[in-house]
C-alpha cells in the first residue's frame, strides 16, 4: 500500500511476501519497483481503515461497552469485570480470536493491568496473559520501541545504550524527562504497571446493560422476539429495583460474520412497563425501511439503556387523569418510534419575553427543559394569544388620539370596529439577538363589535417631522 509522503510515494503498509522480500515501511514506491518491477501496489485508504476499525469496535461491544480505538490498526477493551461471563480471561481471549478468525482477521492480544502494559506485549510481544503485578517483571525484556515514540527518540536511545525496557527502568526517571521529556518516563511507567490510566470508550458505558450470547449462531427470526422479550423482562427488573426508568432502550444484534445492527426506542418520559416497551420495539421492527437480517446468524444480542431518569411508583387518581396521561405518552412514543424523533414535535417554554421566541419545537422524545410555562392570571383572559403570525400582518388602523389604542382597523379587507381594548404593553427587542435598530412596540389586546379579539401593535409615535407610526396584526385569540 503506498501513500504520498514529503512529495514522494511511499510504501505505508506490506504483506508478509513483501516483507520477507525485503521491502519495509518508508520506502519509496521508485527504490521498491527497482528491486521487485512486477511488485503490485495500491493506494492506501485510510479514511476506510478507520471506518473498517470502528466497525469492528461495534463488534467488539459485544464483550464491554468500554472499547476505545487504538489506531492505526488496534483496539482496547477495558474487560474489568466482564471476564467471568466468558469462562474467565482465558475464556474471553479464546472467543476473541475465535470471532475474529471467523470474519477473516488474523488476532494478537494481550491482557494485562494497565491499557500500556497490554499494548505493548500485544505489539512488541508474545501477548497472552500477564498475571496481576507482573507486568514489570515480564515486560522488562521487551525493546524499547515498545514505548512507540518517534524514530529519533529511538535512535538516540540506542546509541545511549538503552535497547530495552529494562535498561530504561535502571535509570532515574527525572534524567530522563530532563533528556527526552516526561511523555516518555509517562509511558514507561504505564508499561510497567506502576502507574495506570483509564480509557476513552467510543461510546459512553449504558447505565444498564443485559445480553444473551448463544454458542451457535441463530437465524430464526421467531425466535428472536423472544430472546427480546426476556432482555426487556430483565432490564424492567433491574430498573425497578434502582427505583429507575429508561428513556433510550437501545437494542443490538450482533451477527457471526462481525455485522452489527442497532435499534434504539426512545420515550417521552421515564419507563420500564416491559409491554410498552415491547409493543415500541415491533413498531419499530415495522417501520425498518432495511428488514434485520439475520444473515449466517446472531451470535449475541444485547440491550442497553444508556438514559436513565429517577422514576417512582404512581398511584393513580381517583378521577382517571393519571391514566389519560399515561395514555398519551404511549401515543406519542409510538408515533416517535415509527415516524422518528425529528418528526413528532411539542412546543416548550422558553425563558424570554420576547413573544415571538417564548416557545419552540422540541422532540417529543426530548426531555423538556426546566422553563415552566407562565401561569395566566386568576380570572383574567389570557395575556398571549393561541395563534401567532410570522411575520405579522400589515393593517390600517385609526386612533382617536395619538399613541392610543385603534378604534378602528382594516385586515384584509375587512373593517373591524374596536369594542374594547387593553394597553399598551410595551415590549422591548432583544438588541443582543435583533440589534440596536429594531423598534420598540406597543401592544394592544382589541376586541371587535362582533366578539372576536385580536392582538395588534405600533411601531413609531405620533410625532411632528416623522413618519406616521405603522400598525400590525401579530395574533388572534380563540
Amino acid at each position: 500500500m503506498v501513500e504520498t509522503q514529503h512529495n514522494a510515494l511511499r510504501l505505508v503498509d506490506c504483506d508478509l511476501r513483501a516483507v520477507h522480500l525485503g521491502l519495509t515501511r518508508g520506502m519509496t514506491l521508485a527504490d521498491a519497483r527497482a528491486r521487485i518491477p512486477d511488485l503490485v501496489a495500491l493506494e492506501a485508504e485510510p479514511q476506510a481503515d478507520g471506518e473498517f476499525l470502528e466497525a469492528l469496535a461495534a463488534f467488539c461491544d459485544r464483550f464491554t461497552p468500554l472499547v476505545a480505538l487504538d489506531e492505526p490498526h488496534g483496539l482496547v477493551l477495558d474487560i474489568t469485570g466482564c471476564a467471568h461471563l466468558f469462562g474467565g480471561e482465558k475464556g474471553l481471549g479464546t472467543l476473541a480470536g475465535h470471532s475474529m478468525q471467523r470474519i477473516g482477521l488474523k488476532l494478537k492480544a494481550a491482557i494485562a493491568g494497565t491499557p500500556d502494559a497490554a499494548r505493548a506485549c500485544a505489539r512488541h510481544g508474545d501477548g497472552g496473559i500477564v498475571l496481576p503485578g507482573q507486568e514489570e517483571a515480564q515486560l522488562r525484556a521487551l525493546p524499547i520501541a515498545a514505548l512507540d515514540t518517534d524514530a529519533e527518540t529511538v535512535i538516540a536511545l540506542s546509541r545511549a545504550g538503552l535497547k530495552t525496557l529494562a535498561d530504561l527502568a535502571e535509570r532515574p526517571s527525572e534524567t530522563l524527562s530532563a533528556r527526552f521529556g516526561e511523555a516518555l518516563a509517562v509511558k514507561l511507567l504505564r508499561i510497567l504497571g506502576r502507574e495506570d490510566r483509564r480509557i476513552t470508550p467510543l461510546r459512553p458505558p449504558p447505565d444498564c446493560v443485559v445480553e444473551r450470547h448463544f454458542a451457535e449462531p441463530f437465524a430464526d427470526t421467531a425466535s428472536l422476539e423472544a430472546v427480546v422479550v426476556r432482555l426487556i423482562g430483565e432490564a424492567a427488573r433491574v430498573l425497578e429495583a434502582r427505583g429507575e426508568g429508561g428513556r433510550v432502550f437501545e437494542i443490538g444484534f450482533f451477527r457471526s460474520d462481525g455485522a452489527v445492527r442497532r435499534l434504539a426506542i426512545e420515550t417521552g418520559r421515564p419507563s420500564r412497563d416491559a409491554k410498552a416497551l415491547l409493543r415500541l420495539y415491533r413498531e419499530r421492527i415495522e417501520a425498518l425501511a432495511d428488514p434485520l437480517d439475520p444473515g449466517f446468524g446472531f451470535d449475541a444480542i444485547k440491550l442497553a439503556v444508556p438514559v436513565c431518569e429517577p422514576l417512582a411508583e404512581q398511584q393513580h387518581s381517583l378521577d382517571g387523569r393519571a391514566v389519560e396521561e399515561e395514555a398519551v405518552a404511549a401515543l406519542v412514543d409510538r408515533l416517535v418510534t415509527r415516524f422518528g424523533r425529528d418528526r413528532v414535535l411539542r412546543f416548550a417554554a422558553q425563558d424570554t419575553h420576547h413573544p415571538v421566541r417564548a416557545a419552540k419545537a422540541l422532540s417529543a422524545a426530548a426531555p423538556l427543559p426546566e422553563v415552566a410555562w407562565p401561569e395566566p392570571e386568576p380570572e383574567e383572559p389570557p395575556a398571549r394569544p393561541l395563534q401567532l403570525f410570522e411575520p405579522p400582518q400589515a393593517v390600517e388602523a385609526i386612533a382617536e388620539v395619538p399613541d392610543g389604542p385603534p378604534i378602528r382597523f382594516r385586515w384584509r379587507r375587512l373593517i373591524h370596529d374596536v369594542a374594547r381594548a387593553e394597553g399598551p404593553e410595551r415590549i422591548a427587542p432583544e438588541w443582543w439577538r435583533d440589534g440596536s435598530d429594531e423598534p420598540m412596540r406597543d401592544y394592544y389586546r382589541v376586541e371587535d363589535a362582533e366578539g372576536r379579539r385580536f392582538w395588534l401593535y405600533r411601531i413609531g409615535f405620533y410625532e411632528a417631522g416623522n413618519d406616521p407610526p405603522r400598525w400590525f396584526l401579530h395574533g388572534l385569540f380563540a
